[in-house]
């Protein structure tokens, strides 16, 4: 079966381009994004005393950071998946300093796995996408990837921006002490995402993308 090329753009507003070849290829759609998350954490919201604004303090400075890498994935009668990767950087001398190609490679080989069957991969333009060693990837696997490219600055079309923001959303008030306290909270609060489909399929609906027949 012909496989459209790495880098073909999906119009705004529909999923038509990529609905079409994985209904014909049997397969999955799949969103791909990464995030990070240092000591410094995200605002949110929290209960404190009337005209008392709580404050949560926490170090920010040479700590590290987790990076992540996840994969929103949809088919038709299925129950929608989310798979994930995290990475954490200390500064340590040749230590990679966040979420690279072979991570990438090696995540979207996992999903392929589990979920049994073509994956037609949605993502953004970055760099780690288009590399030679990514391309020879989709290239050598073309009988189970097909990829497509999201257009230029448009995470909200992403429905993996909006595990982000669960994520994030939940260790907002968390006062870590280290970075491991960090990596841990955010591989906790996915897991407990992995058993909510209803947050998955929510993520989606969130992007106003058109999943219907």
């Amino acid at each position: 079966m012909a496989r459209p090329s790495c880098g073909r753009v999906l119009e705004e507003g529909d999923l038509a381009a990529g609905k079409s070849t994985a209904a014909a290829c049997d397969g999955w759609i799949v969103f791909e994004d990464e995030a990070g998350q240092s000591m410094t954490l995200p605002r949110a919201r929290s209960w404190g005393r009337k005209g008392s604004t709580p404050v949560v303090r926490v170090r920010g400075r040479g700590s590290g950071r987790a990076s992540m890498a996840g994969l929103t994935c949809y088919k038709l009668g299925k129950r929608s998946r989310i798979f994930y990767s995290v990475r954490e950087y200390r500064g340590r001398k040749d230590e990679p300093k966040g979420i690279g190609w072979r991570d990438l490679r090696d995540l979207l080989i996992r999903a392929h796995i589990q979920l049994g069957g073509p994956i037609v991969l949605v993502c953004d333009n970055l760099r780690m996408h288009l590399v030679e060693p990514m391309r020879q990837f989709i290239t050598d696997h073309a009988d189970w990837l097909t990829v497509f490219q999201l257009p230029s600055y448009s995470p909200n079309l992403n429905p993996q921006e909006g595990i982000w923001s669960l994520v994030k959303h939940d260790i907002g008030n968390l006062a870590a002490a280290d970075l491991g306290q960090i990596t841990r909270a955010v591989k906790r609060r996915l897991k407990q995402i992995q058993y909510r489909p209803d947050l998955v399929d929510g993520c989606l609906a969130g992007t106003g993308l058109i999943t219907g027949d």
